[in-house]
């Protein structure tokens, strides 16, 4: 571990950000070059004391999880993740479809995205990143583990997940994802994430093993995405996409037409996510 470079990099990535790079509001007698060390504290999801200590080479070696944290906070491309990693006496993630690091780019487009239900996923429908107005829509997708993670295998496993989508368009969803199921299992190969998915649906799911001998492929999205939400009811929401190839994430953000009821519709689920929050 080399802890004055560290401490070195961890402050010059820090002074280089502003609180608006991070979707952080700037507030008035800000006198901090960059960021506080409490801000960055706060979106790396660590104490301050701790995270003030690696500046001050003090600190102990940050596990890898920690240094993704990290990573992920300061808003570092993957260079400088793995410079990060490097520095921190550790071996940096393998780059590629698994990775969990969201590019800076992706990150600066979400945060400014607040007042908008918008979500970065993996290309298996792993939710990484969303929105306060996404998480009023859909719930924290976030929270999951191991393989729930991906949409495509909670739509078949786990009941309950398909109670935020209109009935009439499950039959339609069902096919996209296994369809995407199989797409991804084919470009990655058989002892990909994807691969393992498909063994386990083929095992515990009459409707996937269905679709699954079908051989669809290419079973894209409709153009309006219908979600019912147990508060507000029915939303009809456009879904346009960003897609980061270095790492096969994809940014979605759900708009619904101005003066339509859905419009509407959103406007009030903005304020009963602010109060459940609250």
């Amino acid at each position: 571990m080399d802890r004055a470079g560290l401490a070195a990099f961890l402050r010059r990535r820090r002074e280089s950000l502003q609180p608006e790079d991070v979707g952080l509001p700037r507030g008035q007698r800000r006198r901090t070059s960059g960021l506080r060390r409490e801000e960055v504290a706060a979106l790396c999801h660590m104490s301050t004391d701790y995270y003030a200590r690696l500046e001050r080479e003090r600190g102990p070696q940050p596990s890898a999880q920690m240094a993704a944290s990290i990573a992920q906070g300061l808003h570092l491309s993957l260079d400088e993740r793995d410079h990060l990693f490097r520095l921190a006496g550790l071996s940096p993630p393998v780059r590629g479809s698994a990775g969990d690091h969201i590019g800076p780019g992706l990150l600066r487009i979400l945060d400014r995205l607040a007042d908008t239900p918008a979500e970065i996923v993996g290309e298996l429908g792993e939710t990484l990143r969303q929105t306060p107005l996404g998480v009023a829509l859909t719930g924290d997708t976030t929270r999951f583990t191991g393989p729930e993670r991906s949409i495509a295998y909670r739509w078949f496993a786990l009941p309950g997940t398909r109670e935020r989508y209109a009935p009439e368009d499950h039959a339609h969803l069902s096919r996209m994802f296994a369809s995407g199921v199989r797409e991804v299992a084919t470009l990655r190969g058989p002892g990909s994430r994807a691969a393992h998915y498909a063994d386990l649906l083929l095992e515990r799911s009459e409707e996937f093993r269905a679709l699954w001998q079908a051989h669809e492929v290419g079973v894209g999205p409709r153009q309006v995405k219908r979600f019912v939400h147990p508060e507000v009811g029915l939303l009809e929401l456009n879904c346009q996409s960003l897609l980061d190839t270095d790492q096969s994430h994809r940014l979605l953000v759900y708009t619904a037409a101005p003066g339509s009821e859905s419009h509407e519709k959103l406007r009030l689920l903005s304020v009963i996510g602010a109060q459940t929050v609250g």
